[in-house]
């Protein structure tokens, strides 16, 4: 008795159903399935751990650095803020300074290329380019206020200091300064913008001026409204670089 396309037992063999190597090869390929389904499993639920930790303990050291300082701050609060062990930290990070860098690397894309962007626009006038980029930073300000002080923090700590993270530090203010200073330039050209101070010292008053709002946001706590203190230093840089 025999059959091309025989169904026995609710199961659908090709080929003769005689044949028990049909049944043991089936049964083979659907044991690696089920193994690989696993273990791709397991190895993704690993990778969504480890992201986990890098990202709690990336959290507690900013929140850290933000009130404490880098230098006062150990690898052993960084742990035991985020829940982890020390060895946790090394594991991930290595040292210190990595996850400072970590840090700021997070900062530049989340916080600075956007701001940088809105600097090079062509399409506004530089008066507009650079209320665009207050309203921003007054945006970031509320959604990432933490990583905006982190950088004016380490901008301070790390002022004269050598190293990775200090190097890492300027070069980012570095993309700001000289992203408005140019446009500060444009504005000037185009008589938007007074010339009767050289852009230079311009663009240092209102990275000085954003950098103090700021802070002094954070030294307030609940005492000042956000918005409102964002609207009252664009009305100062209004009136102070006009014509």
């Amino acid at each position: 008795m025999s059959s091309r396309n025989v169904k026995f037992r609710n199961e659908e063999y090709l080929g003769d159903w005689e044949n028990p190597n049909v049944k043991i090869t089936k049964m083979k390929k659907s044991t690696s399935a089920l193994i690989l389904t696993r273990s791709t499993a397991a190895k993704r639920t690993k990778r969504e751990q480890s992201e986990e930790s890098i990202d709690k303990l990336l959290s507690a050291a900013r929140l850290l650095f933000v009130s404490k300082g880098y230098r006062a701050t150990t690898l052993e609060q960084i742990a035991s803020a985020a829940g982890l062990t020390k060895g946790a930290v090394y594991f991930h990070f290595g040292a210190k300074e990595e996850v400072l860098l970590r840090l700021l690397v997070r900062v530049e894309a989340h916080v600075i290329k956007p701001a940088v962007k809105i600097l090079k626009l062509r399409s506004g006038s530089a008066s507009d380019n650079l209320m665009s980029f207050m309203r921003l930073q007054g945006e970031m300000g509320i959604t990432n206020r933490q990583d905006l002080l982190l950088l004016i923090q380490m901008s301070i700590e790390f002022a004269e200091q050598t190293g990775k993270a200090a190097e890492c530090v300027k070069r980012i203010y570095g993309l700001l300064y000289k992203s408005l200073e140019a446009l500060i330039k444009r504005g000037q050209i185009t008589g938007e913008i007074r010339n009767n101070t050289p852009s230079a010292e311009l663009t240092a008053v209102i990275i000085a001026t954003h950098d103090g709002v700021f802070l002094e946001w954070y030294r307030r706590g609940g005492q000042l409204n956000g918005k409102i203190l964002v609207k009252a230093t664009l009305l100062f840089l209004i009136k102070g670089l006009g014509q």
